[in-house]
């Protein structure tokens, strides 16, 4: 039987249907929290990984002290802008990650039962709130950057900043999205789509100046992930752009959000339409 069901795409109503995504996610927080110890061992852990991450920058500064033009105090900004905005779109959007077992299982047949858009059920089924603590980690990064590295500052660098940031969030969702609508047409495509993900996330984190070509086309445009941190990094700071990178793509950063977006979009859509049924 054919799953491209229209509610999968039609646009929300909002009032009654936002009242359930709310009591869903409500419901999800205080299950979380319900069990406090394994709830704080999970903050921690979570904050772990994000120190983890942050002292491997700094271990390979240590040894090189200078890295595509940048130093470490530098690329702390880079780092912090993109691990906040990942961390926050990993909050919000990270469990699309369990399309692939819903399909094995047949399980996403059931959110097809309800009167809801069907990503929208999906990305409103959970929320992972130890993901907080790593979205502490980038805050941290953010706020001591921006300390230690002299900025001159005006309105125009203050918006920079709140746009970079909402920005960065909008393309690592869509870039979740994009990978769930991958899942419809591969078994166990999981390791194929986290390439793109968890990498673009790594690559987000660090100086594209240092990049091969194709992965300054790949993680630059076809996935642009460098305008997550990077230029905008360099923009605030007053440093002059590589070559394919000059510091005016800080601004389009919302065009790049945009267009991570309408990609993500038509993957899901393609994929939901793709979808014959847990035994098809």
């Amino acid at each position: 039987m054919n799953r491209d069901r229209h509610h999968a795409t039609q646009p929300d109503q909002a009032p009654g249907h936002l009242a359930a995504y709310r009591a869903v996610l409500s419901s999800r927080m205080r299950a979380q929290r319900s069990y406090r110890s394994n709830f704080v061992i999970d903050l921690i852990s979570s904050g772990l990984v994000g120190l983890i991450e942050l002292a491997e920058v700094w271990l390979l500064f240590h040894q090189v002290g200078l890295l595509g033009g940048l130093t470490f105090e530098q690329v702390l900004l880079v780092f912090g802008i993109g691990d906040l905005c990942f961390s926050l779109a990993d909050l919000f959007v990270g469990h699309l990650d369990n399309i692939p077992t819903y399909i094995r299982k047949g399980t996403l047949d059931v959110f097809y039962l309800r009167p809801q858009p069907l990503l929208l059920q999906l990305m409103t089924s959970d929320i992972s709130l130890r993901r907080l603590t790593r979205a502490a980690i980038g805050l941290a990064s953010i706020v001591i950057a921006l300390s230690i590295n002299p900025i001159h500052w005006s309105p125009a660098k203050v918006a920079l900043l709140a746009l970079t940031i909402v920005c960065g969030l909008v393309t690592y969702a869509s870039l979740y999205v994009w990978a769930a609508g991958v899942q419809f047409f591969m078994v166990n495509g999981a390791e194929f789509t986290n390439a793109f993900v968890y990498g673009g996330r790594y690559a987000s984190t660090q100086p594209a100046a240092v990049w091969s070509a194709p992965l300054k086309v790949l993680f630059g445009f076809v996935f642009p992930v460098a305008l997550v941190a990077y230029v905008p990094t360099l923009r605030l700071l007053d440093l002059p752009g590589p070559a394919g990178f000059p510091t005016w793509l800080a601004w389009c950063t919302p065009l790049a959000a945009l267009w991570m977006a309408a990609f993500g979009l038509t993957m899901w859509r393609f994929g939901v339409r793709h979808y014959q049924g847990g035994g098809g």
